[in-house]
């Protein structure tokens, strides 16, 4: 019995050959149409008074801030060439080096900005509560967010870090190790690779990073919000507190799975550094610190919702 699950053969990030569509952008519409369904479920329970034409408009903006904040954080902060800097087209082009690719490269913590900006522009602009709107979006998107991730996995990216686990997954394009250095010796023999053994370079068994996120960030949460503070929300405001809380304890779990910019830093004598491997001691990067940033602003946004909202003391006054 094999200790890894091999990645699909069938499993490519094109729909199929010839056709310029990539799975990952039908699993941004299949999130964007799954969240839209259910606000407007919500919108017409919690009687958000909302009409069709608000409702289309915040989803509107709400997307556009979402793919801005998104792919401009990327480009700024996370891409490694200078691509973007000589061909600033790339930034907005589906199309690289006269193949379509798609427009690759997004953030969450970037489209998490954007998103808000443009909900509270919005909402201030056509004199929507901000609060109740943000709420009712708040209890909707993490099931949304499940495609995202679920499209990360197809396109084999944001891959997790090296494990002989039983559900480490072996990614066809993911990178290779060379078989004399005895870390990459130890995780074979562990999982009982099949590899060809005059092979040099040997591709590991890895977390399937991106589907723990999609259980966490998307599916568990998305439980948490929509069957319990959803049905009887304490106070306007708690939901979008408690998403940014929940968003950032279950990013900040995943991050122990995900391989790291350390893994660059691979030594020539063969010593996995701790991006590669899941370390044996807590190793906080730096989407790990903007998770708990997160968590902080979260509960600083809950502590002030709930003192704003507090329904004021009763005076209690006696006649003689």
């Amino acid at each position: 019995m094999l200790g890894y699950i091999v990645f699909p053969q069938w499993l490519t990030p094109n729909i199929a050959p010839g056709i310029p569509i990539r799975w990952y952008g039908i699993m941004y519409l299949l999130a964007f149409a799954t969240t839209y369904v259910l606000f407007r479920r919500e919108a017409a329970r919690s009687e958000l008074h909302a009409t069709q034409e608000s409702i289309d408009g915040f989803f509107f903006w709400s997307i556009i801030g979402v793919l801005v904040g998104g792919r401009l954080s990327y480009v700024l902060f996370f891409d490694t060439t200078t691509d973007y800097l000589s061909q600033p087209w790339l930034v907005i082009s589906p199309v690289r080096d006269g193949q379509f690719t798609g427009i690759q490269g997004m953030n969450f913590h970037g489209g998490f900005v954007g998103a808000a900006i443009a909900v509270v522009l919005y909402t201030r602009a056509k004199k929507l509560n901000l609060l109740d709107w943000g709420d009712t979006l708040a209890v909707c998107v993490p099931l949304g967010y499940t495609f995202g991730r679920i499209g990360n996995f197809i396109n084999e990216e944001l891959q997790g870090r090296v494990t002989a686990v039983p559900w480490g997954v072996v990614f066809p394009r993911a990178r290779y190790f060379p078989r004399s250095f005895a870390w990459v010796q130890s995780i074979e023999q562990q999982s009982r690779l099949d590899v060809d053994p005059m092979a040099q370079m040997v591709s590991l068994p890895r977390h399937a990073s991106q589907l723990y996120e999609a259980f966490l960030e998307g599916i568990v949460l998305w439980l948490i919000l929509w069957f319990v503070f959803r049905i009887e929300r304490p106070f306007r405001g708690a939901s979008i507190a408690l998403y940014t809380v929940g968003y950032g304890c279950a990013r900040f779990i995943a991050e122990f799975f995900k391989e790291t910019s350390d893994a660059s830093l691979l030594a020539a004598e063969g010593n996995a550094p701790d991006g590669l491997l899941v370390p044996t001691t807590p190793v906080i990067d730096s989407a790990q610190w903007l998770s708990l940033a997160l968590v902080l602003i979260g509960l600083g946004l809950f502590i002030a919702f709930r003192v704003a909202h507090r329904a004021p003391a009763t005076v209690e006054t006696y006649t003689e």
